[in-house]
């Protein structure tokens, strides 16, 4: 979690009074709730966190079964596996690789700003990220295994059961316990710590030349998407990137049934992306400089094609050295502080 820095307005989450069973703070008064600091300019939280807030042991759970392996089916993959904090919570491969080298659907998203996201996964089919960690553990591809299948694995687990105690009141182990407190340590993965920020925050560093004229450029070619200090809308579009030729892909698409979201994938957060290579849903460029080159040669058309992209030709006209500015203010989003997390 961010520590205090000067010059930003921090926010404080109430500590909650509520002591039922399964709330997040238990009827140990050692399970304080954790600050939550919320970035000045940052997007409102998303609803659920007033509901599962960060406490003290429910987070060092959390952190935990993050890195737990046996919630695989044959005990090798863990949440770290595909989400490395070295790698801004990415993997650096194509496509998610899970359970026996299976090879996935999409992209690894790296995991950041959790708490201020409104829709969850490429295809935004999430929208509460505790209803997000079963996903994972049931699908064939990834850990391919069953919640029970985990609980049985744990349960006699001295530490879990000291752990689940702490967080929440008795050391019963339960489905339900398991997603919010992984969700609590997802939560506290706050990123506003970039040189970026510093910038904004008048903290003594400055852009290089590059680094400001790409500032000016990002503002003008790239912010009507990537828009907000979370460096992305939320929205889903196509963008005309090249197809995943699975025949189970369809974008946004998949979660409507609306052809209009056909191919359609949720804006991307560029904070850290310098961390975060390989891009797009499932991986179809190596670098940055590969993206801005794909949109300046022009792409895919389609019949949902963005309308920017439409009006311009399905393209975005870049000079090699704009290219590069761009490039050089997209690292100024990186936050080394928080991959050391």
């Amino acid at each position: 979690m961010i520590k205090t820095i000067s010059g930003i307005l921090f926010t404080w989450l109430l500590l909650s009074s509520c002591s039922k069973e399964d709330n997040s703070v238990s009827n140990n008064n050692k399970n304080f709730e954790i600050p939550f600091f919320i970035p000045a300019d940052f997007p409102a939280l998303n609803h659920a966190v007033k509901s599962n807030k960060p406490t003290k042991y429910g987070v060092e759970l959390g952190e935990k079964l993050f890195h737990e392996k046996r919630f695989s089916g044959n005990n090798t993959i863990s949440c770290a596996s595909c989400h490395n904090p070295s790698l801004a919570f990415s993997d650096g491969k194509m496509q998610a690789i899970g359970i026996d080298d299976r090879v996935g659907l999409r992209n690894t998203p790296p995991l950041q700003n959790l708490a201020f996201m409104k829709f969850y996964n490429w295809d935004g089919n999430i929208l509460e990220l505790e209803k997000q960690p079963l996903v994972p553990i049931i699908t064939h591809e990834e850990m391919n295994s069953s919640i029970l299948e985990v609980i049985s694995k744990i349960r006699d687990d001295s530490d879990y059961k000291d752990l689940f105690k702490k967080a929440f009141g008795d050391s019963d182990i339960t489905p339900d316990r398991i997603y919010k407190s992984l969700v609590q340590y997802e939560y506290t993965l706050v990123s506003a710590n970039s040189k970026y920020d510093k910038v904004k925050r008048n903290e003594g560093d400055k852009f290089t030349d590059a680094e400001e004229r790409g500032y000016m450029l990002f503002k003008q070619k790239c912010a009507s998407c990537h828009a907000t200090e979370l460096f992305t809308d939320q929205s889903f579009r196509n963008i005309g990137f090249p197809l995943n030729k699975n025949i189970e892909e369809a974008g946004r698409a998949r979660v409507t049934g609306v052809s209009g979201d056909y191919m359609a994938f949720r804006v991307p957060s560029l904070r850290n992306a310098a961390y975060t290579a390989p891009y797009g849903s499932f991986g179809q460029f190596p670098t940055l400089r590969s993206v801005l080159d794909y949109f300046d040669n022009g792409v895919l058309a389609a019949d949902n094609l963005d309308p920017i992209l439409q009006a311009n030709g399905n393209r975005i006209p870049l000079s090699e050295q704009e290219k590069e500015d761009i490039i050089s203010f997209i690292h100024t989003l990186s936050d080394s502080t928080f991959i050391r997390k």
